[in-house]
């Protein structure tokens, strides 16, 4: 493979092989959305990784799992910024907290990274205050710095919700569409995807970058909405924007049965011309079926290799998730593994 090369999402439905796309990072080892975490998913084998991006008060795109800081962040701790904790409706739900777009740039740089799930990865807790907020920008110059002409390290930049203080401002695509023209990355033979649940926001991003513009996938969530989307029209629908789907792992194994091979779903959506990835594996077992557990602790490492293995033999082209170098090692135990570099 040459660095010109996507592996993502070539012209054809199957890819050459699956990929792993670190999801946050590698956020098993290190707090999610750190340079550590993206550069740890890059020396355990992931192909792409994975940002969550959402905007600063002066538009800057920049990598959080969610607008409201206090999870992943010691904004809590900050008395400077105590009065800037609000409430604010998100997807119709009130959620109280202190958000990114109440921000600048240069505040949210004093801020510094914490395990988000410290209960499950207590280890992780070790590097808490290490680490400050990255940029979009960022990750993407980190993908390219440790790129090589054998290896080209993707991007699959997630766009979240805006929910500026006022009600107005630009949109996420209007931002989205912007910084990846100044990155020089809104091409479909860069190595940036996009993906996203809005459906709207995505069918927008396409129309100001042209039908040329960067690959685009249409995450499906657990819910009805969802349901339309996986059916034939829905698939066609989308496969009209947008080059992927990317179901959860719960829909994927709902779809296809859990001793099954090859998969309904996963076939249709390939009639469709669009690639299939899975969301989020983790190795926990509070994340894994009964029969992958190991022990009783919600946070003790279950079988996860046996549960990558399985969703990649129902053909699957790619596996978001928090630890790559479990996915790497259930692809070169998989059937497919003759087509790994």
């Amino acid at each position: 493979m040459h660095a010109t090369e996507s592996l993502a999402m070539p012209p054809v439905t199957r890819l050459p092989r699956p990929v792993v796309i670190g999801h946050r990072g590698a956020p098993a080892y290190r707090p999610e959305h750190t340079a550590a975490s993206f550069e740890l998913a890059i020396d355990m084998g992931a192909d792409l990784i994975e940002p969550d991006v959402v905007v600063s008060r002066d538009g800057v795109l920049v990598v959080r799992h969610e607008s409201e800081l206090s999870l992943s962040t010691d904004v809590a701790d900050r008395a400077a910024f105590a009065d800037r904790r609000t409430t604010r409706t998100v997807k119709g739900k009130e959620v109280t907290g202190w958000f990114t777009e109440d921000f600048t740039l240069a505040e949210l740089r004093t801020l510094r990274a914490v395990e988000r799930m410290p209960s499950l990865r207590p280890l992780n807790t070790a590097y808490d205050g290490r680490f400050g907020i990255l940029t979009l920008a960022e990750v993407v110059h980190l993908a390219r710095r440790r790129s090589t002409p054998t290896r080209r390290i993707e991007v699959l930049v997630e766009l979240k919700n805006v929910t500026w203080p006022d009600g107005s401002g630009p949109t996420l695509s209007a931002l989205a569409a912007a910084e990846l023209r100044r990155l020089g990355v809104a091409s479909a033979a860069g190595p940036v995807i996009v993906q996203s649940f809005d459906a709207g926001l995505l069918r927008d991003l396409r129309a100001r970058l042209g039908e040329n513009g960067p690959r685009l996938v249409q995450l499906v969530d657990d819910g009805a909405e969802g349901d339309r989307m996986v059916g034939l029209a829905g698939l066609r629908e989308i496969s009209t924007y947008a080059q992927g789907i990317a179901p959860s792992r719960r829909r994927i194994l709902t779809a296809c049965g859990a001793d099954a091979r090859g998969c309904r779903l996963v076939e249709e959506a390939h009639r469709a011309a669009l690639s299939v990835f899975c969301w989020t594996l983790r190795a926990e077992n509070a994340f894994l079926p009964e029969q992958r557990r190991r022990g009783n602790r919600p946070g003790a490492r279950g079988d996860a290799v046996a549960d990558a293995r399985h969703l990649l033999d129902l053909g699957l082209d790619g596996l978001i998730t928090d630890s790559p170098d479990l996915a790497v090692t259930a692809l070169r135990r998989s059937p497919r593994q003759s087509a790994v570099a």
